[in-house]
């Protein structure tokens, strides 16, 4: 009998979900096949660039095929040759002509992940953006064209949330990224407080650290702003997705902050304690809506 391949992206999403609303039951369900093909595609992809056991060569020429499948995708030509990544691949086939899907986002995934194997510590803060750029604002804008979204306004708007929930997750896993060989906190940041990356090494906070932390998470907070028009903007359930996800990202920043930017003492996140709070405002903020 031959497979459905959206049941193998599907199954890929429901067993790695994250933080990408695919399991979600917000997602329409007209919209949750195709967002699973994005998802199980980025997720592999991911996965590739973060294989440390691997050589970088290795990594590449994963990413290297990627490419070639994604590129095969797009010009109608990836059949499923029975594989995991054949069925990823025939399934984003598909979701790309129905949807009318460019390719530009997916390679800009990519480059973001081939940036991943080569590239651990980021100098400005105008680097991280465009890094955040490339790996985190395709998928905002990828999700809002399967909802037949095409708007300048929203795309924007979509950016900066999308950048300002991949820098909440930076800052509240400074310690578990820096065990892997990471800093995501730029050094032009640091430098301007006096803080050192010795700092991030003790896992204990100094003054220097917390006031680089606080510095950037207030320009993440600017971006949680920014990107409210497009959660007040779109309507649905998606609309209800986007307002739960900019409430828990926001309220993890409020953590962080209550710490005194101090995530080494206890990591900001997310409980069972917050499902309550967090659904009385999204109700009202929902219903204003």
């Amino acid at each position: 009998m031959t497979r459905d391949p959206y049941d193998v992206c599907l199954a890929i999403a429901r067993a790695h979900y994250e933080n990408f609303p695919v399991a979600s039951v917000l997602i329409p369900r007209g919209m949750r096949r195709d967002v699973a093909a994005v998802y199980a595609f980025a997720r592999a992809a991911d996965d590739f660039a973060d294989e440390g056991d691997r050589p970088s060569a290795a990594r590449h020429a994963l990413l290297d095929d990627w490419a070639h499948r994604l590129r095969a995708a797009a010009a109608g030509a990836a059949p499923d040759d029975g594989t995991d990544a054949g069925a990823i691949f025939a399934a984003l086939e598909q979701t790309m002509a129905v949807r009318g899907l460019p390719l530009a986002p997916f390679a800009d995934l990519l480059s973001a992940f081939r940036q991943d194997v080569d590239v651990s510590r980021y100098e400005t803060w105008t680097a991280l953006m465009d890094y955040c750029r490339r790996s985190a604002n395709p998928v905002g804008r990828i999700v809002l064209r399967i909802s037949g979204r095409d708007d300048a306004a929203l795309d924007a708007s979509s950016d900066a949330l999308c950048t300002a929930l991949q820098l909440t997750n930076f800052w509240q896993d400074l310690e578990r990224d820096w065990k892997k060989g990471r800093v995501y906190l730029p050094a032009d940041v640091m430098q301007a407080h006096g803080a050192r990356e010795s700092d991030i090494a003790r896992g204990a906070i100094t003054p220097a650290l917390a006031a680089a932390i606080g510095d950037a998470a207030a320009r993440t907070r600017n971006l949680f702003e920014w990107g409210r028009f497009v959660c007040e903007t779109v309507r649905g359930r998606l609309g209800v997705e986007l307002r739960a996800t900019w409430l828990g990202g926001t309220r993890v920043l409020d953590r962080l902050e209550r710490s005194g930017f101090d995530p080494f003492r206890a990591r900001p996140s997310l409980g069972w304690r917050d499902a309550p709070p967090l659904a009385a405002r999204l109700v009202w903020w929902s219903a204003r809506a």
